[in-house]
């Protein structure tokens, strides 16, 4: 019996293990995230005077070259933050970032991102408060039959049997799943844009602050109740299925990497249509209760002056609920930088 309880937890490890590369922070939310949006993306034109209307601040122009995601400029109150709208995966191809973005990385202060990933003893208790049920219970009892059946081949597919999972949460267990799809296509969580940021706050001694903890994240998920949790797991398995979910990942990274107003727009506004349980959950959690909660900590970081640099999700900069618009609610001057 010791063996078998030794061997348990010898699997119950490599398994935490896995999930840490595979998912590790943030993972979750680019996984979400990355398959939905804020709202179409206005032209560069647009955006600025849109951040303009109503107080008389015109921002320059846009530059004509393409450029990685969304760079602005906020300043007042004493201090000036930059907003870089990055993607949580990637590859070595990505880099440098656009020049404007390197430079602005190079003279700040502070590097701020919505988690750092090097906390993993602290992801890994979130995890366990959050992503998994309590012993003597399995995701069995909280999913229909069919569902189950088209989950155990998802997980045959990649080479991983149900039994290893059952402890995972539905939603959980989703993410997992393409993460798993997202890293065989060379879209790896170690070579995301965050990291990049990390490592130059590193080489020059900047500050890390991030804006979230591990808990707030895998708790947002975790609000999920039994019937849009599966309903969560039911969307990821028919977008795996029929490759739409790959697909939709591909053309969000590909709009990200060029920058293409029109192209972000078309990706953002087939990714928020109609009413999957990931449309609804991103617009009312993942972007509508967590940016006003990011722009109040942006204002509270830049009004103890400095220059910061923060690096969040695209989606976030994004829309009237995004983060510059957000920002010049609060009487920041933003400006565009392309």
């Amino acid at each position: 019996m010791d063996s078998i309880v030794a061997a348990a937890a010898v699997l119950a490890l490599a398994l935490r293990r896995a999930l840490w590369r595979t998912l590790g922070p943030g993972m979750l939310l680019v996984v979400a995230a990355g398959m939905a949006a804020a709202g179409p993306l206005a032209s560069d034109e647009e955006n600025a005077q849109h951040m303009a209307a109503g107080r008389g601040i015109v921002g320059p122009g846009p530059v004509a070259a393409r450029h990685h995601g969304g760079l602005y400029r906020i300043s007042g109150r004493g201090g000036v933050a930059y907003l870089f709208g990055t993607v949580h995966v990637g590859d070595p191809s990505f880099y440098p970032l656009a020049p404007e973005a390197e430079r602005a990385l190079a003279g700040a202060d502070h590097v701020v991102v919505e988690l750092d990933p090097r906390g993993e003893e602290a992801f890994r208790q979130a995890l366990a408060r959050h992503g998994r049920y309590a012993d003597g219970d399995d995701i069995r009892q909280h999913v229909s039959a069919d569902t189950l059946a088209q989950l155990r081949s998802a997980l045959h597919a990649e080479g991983v049997s149900l039994g290893s999972m059952l402890q995972f949460k539905p939603w959980l267990i989703a993410n997992l799943l393409v993460s798993m799809k997202l890293d065989r296509q060379g879209w790896r969580r170690s070579e995301g844009v965050e990291r990049r940021l990390l490592a130059q706050a590193e080489r020059r001694g900047a500050r890390v602050v991030p804006l979230e903890s591990a808990e707030l994240q895998l708790g947002l998920f975790d609000s999920m109740n039994e019937v849009e949790a599966e309903r969560y797991l039911r969307d990821t398995l028919a977008g795996l299925a029929d490759g739409s979910a790959l697909e939709r990942a591909r053309r969000t990274i590909d709009a990200w990497r060029s920058g293409n107003a029109a192209a972000l727009d078309a990706v953002l506004r087939e990714a928020t249509a109609g009413r999957s349980e990931t449309a609804e959950f991103t617009r009312r959690k993942l972007l509508g209760r967590r940016n006003a909660d990011m722009a109040a900590q942006i204002d509270t970081l830049v009004v103890k002056g400095g220059v910061f640099f923060v690096g969040v999700g695209l989606l976030h900069l994004l829309g009237d609920n995004g983060l510059p618009q957000l920002l010049a609610q609060r009487g920041y001057l933003i400006e565009r930088v392309y």
